[in-house]
């Protein structure tokens, strides 16, 4: 086979709620101010009580709406892919799988969990959405879910990728979103941040502060967040039960699952269903990748941290640099993010996943391989996953191996070439964070 579709018909009903399921349970989020558990009521101030219910609901299935389903069909189930000529080109035994989440509207993962979130927003009576995004595939995703479901949508755009990925704005746009670069002069903390250092490229933590506070002036606004929450990884759980679904088509079953972190939610959409597995017995390794620029997971601390820059989300039990670290200007935008998925990291602490972090450079001549060969050009984000897969792949090689390498394609590059231009003319710099720059950070992390 070089791809596995499944029946429209096929498609899974229920998404899979890991919590039930885990080894032990996380930590409660904290309220910022108290430090005390954060209540549900507390958090209807900017979520509606739907999303609420499954942040914290132990049922092992959520059903998927009718709704929203029938707006999944717009391009899902999505194809998994064989990559014949990337494994030929490394001359490997191993065989190499990706799940093509690339062929939504909005060219990545995020729909999967936009669609949900202004749904049930809508049917709660919100009128508009603010968030925040930064390589602008989360902000196109809303905007899309937006104009389905006839909600107004407030896009605070990380200022470096504002300005390198012109293109994302203008769909955002198309779709009817309002796009504006964070930091900015519309919030009291964007002001804040611009009076201190007028030339801040922003970060995905002042972003989220600046849509916050702009949600919580107003009862008909409400934040919606792209990562890092259980209802968003659960929501993308759609990714991975698809891939056993079609894997099953084939008799398969893989021995390494890859998937790129940033805040975790295409990583959690491609893995949860089968750390399930593991749970349980299976024998299966799952790797997060993340850029060594950012290593949230490889060099952060697991601690409570603010899920923002300027302190006002709950307290999350994560792995963290530091709600103030300042990553640098990276292209893989969607990655430039202090903390982590409180799942995610729970699951590493467990030791029940690995993470491995990579360089911007070995990243995008990962990403050119995968081009040349299977003709599609990946997101950075996404081309960190294919790094893993092709360094499994040439293990495998030289271990003389037959390993099922599956991975998450979790979107597109066709808004990044600036990011592929830079890189084919030497123009692609690398950062790897100190130790003093990571110690840095961690001083901004509060005592609990």
């Amino acid at each position: 086979m070089k791809k596995v579709f499944l029946p429209e018909n096929d498609i899974p009903k229920c998404w899979y709620n890991i919590l039930p399921d885990l080894p032990e349970p996380l930590d409660p989020p904290l309220n910022p101010i108290t430090k005390k558990p954060i209540s549900p009521e507390e958090l209807e101030i900017i979520f509606p009580k739907p999303l609420i219910e499954q942040e914290t609901s132990t049922e092992r299935w959520i059903k998927i709406p009718e709704e929203v389903l029938s707006n999944y069909l717009i391009w899902r189930p999505t194809p998994l892919h064989r990559a014949y000529n990337l494994e030929r080109y490394l001359e490997t035994p191993a065989i190499i799988l990706f799940k093509n989440e690339s062929v939504s509207p909005a060219g990545s993962h995020k729909p999967n969990t936009a669609i949900p979130q202004a749904y049930y927003n809508k049917i709660s009576g919100i009128k508009r959405l603010t968030t925040e995004t930064g390589a602008g595939q989360w902000g196109s995703s809303l905007s899309f879910a937006g104009a389905l479901f006839g909600i107004e949508v407030i896009v605070y755009m990380v200022k470096t990728s504002y300005q390198s990925k012109p293109y994302r704005r203008i769909l955002m746009e198309t779709w009817g979103g309002k796009v504006f670069a964070s930091p900015s002069e519309r919030t009291e903390f964007g002001r804040k941040i611009l009076e201190i250092d007028p030339d801040n490229p922003g970060s995905l933590g002042i972003a989220i502060s600046e849509a916050v506070e702009e949600a919580v002036k107003d009862k008909e606004t409400n934040y919606s967040l792209g990562s890092v929450l259980n209802h968003v990884l659960l929501h993308q759980t759609i990714i991975g039960l698809e891939a056993k679904k079609q894997l099953e088509i084939e008799g398969l079953y893989p021995d390494i699952v890859i998937g790129c972190i940033g805040g975790g939610s295409n990583f959690g959409g491609i893995s949860l269903p089968f750390v399930y597995d593991k749970i349980n017995g299976k024998d299966v390794r799952i790797i997060a990748v993340e850029p060594k620029s950012c290593p949230s997971v490889t060099r952060g601390k697991y601690t409570y941290d603010y899920g923002d820059t300027a302190g006002m989300t709950p307290l999350l039990k994560m792995h963290t640099l530091g709600h103030n670290f300042m990553p640098p200007a990276i292209h893989a935008g969607g990655l430039r993010y202090h903390g982590m998925s409180p799942i995610v990291s729970k699951l590493y602490e467990l030791g029940l996943i690995e993470a491995v972090s990579y360089s911007q450079n070995e990243v995008f001549e990962a990403g050119t391989i995968f081009a040349k060969t299977e003709g599609i050009l990946p997101a950075p984000e996404s081309a960190h996953a294919v790094k893993a897969a092709i360094d499994e792949a040439i293990k495998a090689k030289k271990e003389n191996v037959r390993k099922i390498i599956l991975f998450n394609l979790s979107g597109h590059g066709h808004f990044d070439l600036k990011a592929y231009d830079d890189f084919l003319n030497g123009r692609l710099p690398d950062h790897e964070p100190t130790d003093g720059e990571i110690k840095e950070g961690f001083k901004s992390i509060p005592e609990i």
